[in-house]
């Protein structure tokens, strides 16, 4: 099988193509334009192997630059290659010019993991040759590489971050998923505002096709002045039981809200409903999502370390009947942590606080009445939540900010959890 080639690639690939970002993304790309028969070289100021700067002079030599999501649009180096004249691709809009299958893309502020994995089991359930592919740790351009571009009956379920939409060019989805909107990546987008924008070119790159949008969304798009039409508006908030869902990991919220952004599209596509169904009890959440891991002397502990925002956060204590002892904190990515701590203070009995933001939150939690400690360090709050837990008590680990002042991801987050509460003598819990 050989590529399709669009016009605008061809003379932009005669060159050398930069390929800034060394990480899953950069490496992706690297593989593709080899299959490709281009040749990329690699620049990132942290990789041992790649080149470390990025001048004027150095723009000169190409025509083509493609980067990993977090170089934001006004990155030094972005701003050189502009200047030179090169055209600039993001890794998704890259891949997306040759691809040549269908396209369902996912995003929200929380949900968009687990959407993605769920319409992608569910839909090779039905015997569709559909891969989950983007923020979810497999680029879209190595989906590319390693299927050659695809074909018609390809289903790439596609993981959009904010980082990736706010750069779309060309990219095209057949179908857009917006499962929510909650404040998170303030860091990086300068307000609500600009990070509710960059989520909504996604939409832009859905023309023709089927978009939805869960409630928060709605009331985002109507504060914000953005008209979405009727038929993408999905309830997703305060929905009733399902009889159906009893059993899944999407029985209660937050994963109820998922479901029926999945069913509505499911219904759209026209497939059987029994099979969403039959795909729902069969689904299992990947780890590190409010996942019950162990047990010691009657107390459970829970493994959220995917929870990176305060949205995340709510919605795993919305889960409990009563109030729990909340491990929490990590490397800010912007927010209202007293407003945060105001909304979550009646669920919590106590919190053990770690990180960068364990200060901020130690205010917060003395203005809330909040029963707090500060902690050196992860081990320290699961050792010190050990022994403040009694009877039925839950310590969760919900962190709701980044994991990188302390870990490599929050997978390296959540590990080492469960490695910490193992070495309590607690009973692991198999899944």
């Amino acid at each position: 099988m050989s590529f399709y080639l669009p016009e605008l690639l061809k003379p932009l690939l005669v060159q050398p193509v930069a390929v800034f970002g060394g990480g899953v993304s950069g490496q992706a790309v690297l593989s593709l334009l080899k299959k490709l028969g281009a040749r990329g070289e690699l620049y990132d100021e942290k990789q041992s192997d790649a080149r470390r700067e990025f001048s004027a002079a150095q723009a000169k030599a190409y025509r083509l630059v493609v980067f990993s999501p977090g170089f934001p649009l006004d990155h030094l180096w972005l701003r050189a290659a502009r200047a030179a004249g090169c055209t600039c691709l993001g890794e998704l809009d890259f891949a997306g010019l040759l691809w040549r299958g269908t396209v369902i893309a996912i995003t929200g502020t929380n949900g968009k993991t687990t959407l993605t994995e769920f319409l992608t089991h569910a839909l090779k359930q039905v015997g569709r040759s559909a891969k989950a592919t983007g923020n979810v740790g497999y680029p879209f351009s190595q989906l590319v590489a390693d299927t050659d571009g695809g074909v018609f009956d390809n289903v790439a379920v596609c993981e959009v971050s904010s980082f990736q939409a706010e750069t779309l060019l060309h990219f095209r989805a057949d179908s857009a998923l917006w499962t929510n909107l909650a404040e998170d990546h303030l860091e990086r987008h300068p307000s609500m505002r600009a990070y509710f924008e960059a989520k909504w070119r996604l939409f832009d790159r859905t023309v023709g096709g089927v978009i939805l949008a869960g409630t928060s969304v709605q009331r985002f798009a109507a504060e914000f002045g953005r008209v979405l039409p009727v038929e993408a508006a999905v309830a997703t908030e305060d929905q009733p039981a399902d009889v159906l869902l009893a059993g899944t990991v999407f029985d209660h919220y937050p994963q109820r809200e998922n479901f029926l952004l999945a069913a509505t599209w499911w219904q759209r596509a026209g497939l059987s409903e029994a099979d969403l169904y039959a795909a729902a009890h069969s689904f299992k959440l990947g780890r590190h999502r409010l996942a019950r891991v162990a047990v010691r002397d009657g107390v459970t502990y829970w493994n959220d370390s995917k929870a990176t925002n305060f949205h995340a956060v709510e919605g795993a204590l919305s889960f409990f009947t009563g109030p729990v002892l909340l491990i929490l904190g990590g490397k800010s990515k912007g927010g209202d942590v007293p407003g945060f701590i105001s909304r979550v203070a009646p669920r919590i009995k106590h919190a053990f606080l770690i990180g960068d933001t364990r200060d901020s939150l130690a205010e917060a939690c003395t203005r809330f009445h909040v029963p707090h400690s500060l902690c050196t360090g992860l081990q320290e709050a699961v050792q010190r939540a050990s022994q403040t837990a009694v009877g039925a008590d839950h310590v969760l680990l919900s962190p709701g900010f980044s994991s990188f002042d302390l870990f490599r991801n929050y997978e390296d987050r959540g590990n080492q959890f469960e490695q910490f509460v193992n070495k309590l003598g607690a009973t692991p819990i198999l899944t």
